[in-house]
């Protein structure tokens, strides 16, 4: 996901600062995604559950999420997800099919960048979410463009993680990856329907790979 988004934002010709986030899905995907686009520079990321926004002074939330809160809201924002949405840049779903509308998309912020990944059933399919304004759109599955998928970075990150006897994964190694992901494809191939290279692109492993363990070394 931070790959796409860093591709999907050079594509745009936005900093990764200006740019605002909403995850819909607070479990191990939604919380680590969050994490990471704040690790990679995104200036604003909101997560939601069902209940809307997170917010740290919810009852409801256990320990972790409310962790995640004061992270992601330490304002304490209130609202739902189209309220979430409006004027914001990107929408990424690890959620439940079909959630998203086309309504809610023409209230995000101009050319927005939508990665539906609820699978098998996306929370929006990517001819609504373009008909809706979105001008780049991946999901999780493979028979759509854009598909996002972790295959793409783990045997990378362990190879480089191995090759230093790294004892653990840092945020600095994550973003070397996610930043190294983004990198293997050049501008003529960066595409709107091409923000992230085939998960068997022989590129993809070794290029991960050398920008893991030298983010390591560099921290020794």
């Amino acid at each position: 996901v931070s790959a796409a988004v860093i591709n999907a934002a050079k594509l745009k010709g936005k900093d990764l600062s200006d740019m605002k986030a909403v995850i819909n899905g607070d479990g191990a995907a939604g919380s680590a995604i969050a994490r990471m686009l704040k690790n990679i520079g995104i200036g604003d990321v909101k997560v939601l559950n069902i209940n809307g926004i997170l917010n740290a002074d919810d009852d409801r939330l256990d320990e972790a999420r409310k962790k995640l809160a004061r992270e992601m809201n330490p304002e304490g924002e209130k609202g739902t997800l189209k309220e979430a949405l409006r004027g914001k840049d990107i929408f990424v779903g690890v959620s439940v099919g079909n959630l998203l509308t086309k309504d809610m998309i023409e209230e995000m912020a101009d050319e927005p960048v939508v990665f539906a990944m609820a699978n098998p059933v996306p929370e929006i399919m990517p001819d609504e979410a373009r008909a809706g304004g979105a001008r780049i759109v991946g999901t999780g599955r493979s028979d759509f463009p854009n598909q996002i998928n972790n295959v793409l970075a783990f045997p990378g990150i362990f190879k480089g993680a191995l090759s230093v006897r790294a004892s653990k994964i840092t945020d600095e190694m994550k973003k070397a990856a996610a930043f190294a992901l983004a990198g293997v494809l050049s501008d003529e191939e960066l595409r709107e329907d091409q923000v992230l290279p085939d998960a068997f692109d022989p590129r993809v492993v070794d290029a991960i790979a050398k920008a893991v363990s030298e983010a390591w070394t560099s921290n020794l």
